[in-house]
């Protein structure tokens, strides 16, 4: 049961990913990135939008660290780390491997410092991420930043690697895999990698670990049969998909949906909320009994409360 669906407007489009903390005054607030660069505060009650900061990119997943600052997956710039009192904005890293990040997209943060982040394609970035969905090159990345910065590659070869989530226990990291429609298990103890969820009904987006201890996974958009028949296509035609006109194009449908399993794949939760106020949830956040959900493509957040 979902009670209290509201709809927080931002002053740009694209409130991509959400985050909740505190704005330098104990007070619970939520941070979302927008297409033109900014960061964004909203207060505890939604009344008050302020103004973080401008990273000069495109950001996309959010994360909290040990002392308060926002760690941010920047499409265009890579791992950044943002002072939310300051405006500071400090670079982390934009290449693994030798390999500079293409397509920078989602973290989460260890207990010890480890941040865990996902560098989605090596061919598409974020401008063609339709791209990537159709042709799913497998190129993907899963990158750990180690306590004293070291950068490394976990598991290479996944189907648009987009949300990070660890488990309640850090024994696993938790990847969504866009294209594939699964949520992969990265075990730290060297247990061979497997499916904490298979054949999800959608394309996932963000993942995170709420307080509540579950892994909440959004579903951005209904399975489409067409994305699925072109992901099996020739190359050539894969690659003239996304030139035709937009409206030719396969697109996102107009749903929320987000759902919430255990860290044994059990599903606990799955909403579905029918509005014409908010679509395309690519950002999720429960804290306290409250979801909050960022869209790739809105000028918002929204929220809602579990009954």
């Amino acid at each position: 049961m979902v009670n209290a669906f509201e709809v927080v407007p931002v002053p740009a489009g694209g409130a991509e990913d959400v985050v909740v903390g505190t704005n330098g005054r104990d007070e619970a607030a939520v941070f979302t990135g927008t297409a033109d660069g900014s960061i964004w505060r909203i207060s505890h009650d939604a009344g008050r939008v302020d103004l973080v900061a401008n990273t000069g990119g495109r950001p996309l997943g959010l994360e909290l660290d040990g002392d308060g600052r926002l760690l941010v997956c920047d499409a265009r710039r890579g791992v950044l780390r943002v002072d939310p009192v300051s405006g500071r904005v400090e670079a982390v890293t934009d290449a693994a491997a030798g390999r500079r990040l293409v397509f920078c997209n989602n973290a989460a943060i260890g207990s010890d410092g480890t941040v865990w982040f996902t560098d989605s394609s090596a061919h598409h970035d974020i401008d063609r991420w339709k791209d990537e969905m159709v042709q799913a090159t497998r190129t993907g990345r899963l990158v750990r930043i180690a306590p004293d910065g070291v950068t490394s590659v976990a598991v290479d070869g996944l189907s648009f690697a987009n949300g990070v989530a660890l488990s309640s226990d850090e024994s696993f990291v938790a990847v969504a895999e866009t294209a594939a429609r699964t949520v992969v298990r990265h075990w730290l103890d060297g247990r061979p990698d497997d499916l904490l969820v298979g054949d999800l009904p959608g394309y996932p987006d963000n993942i995170s670990r709420g307080s509540d201890g579950l892994i909440w996974v959004t579903i951005a958009s209904p399975t489409d049969p067409l994305v699925e028949r072109l992901q099996g296509a020739p190359g050539w035609l894969q690659r003239s998909v996304t030139r035709v006109p937009d409206a030719l194009q396969p697109r996102p449908k107009r749903t929320v949906r987000v759902q919430a399993y255990d860290d044994q794949g059990a599903l606990v939760h799955d909403v579905e909320i029918h509005t014409p106020r908010f679509h395309m949830v690519t950002g999720v956040r429960e804290h306290d009994g409250v979801v909050w959900l960022g869209s790739l493509h809105e000028p918002a957040v929204a929220s809602f409360e579990l009954g």
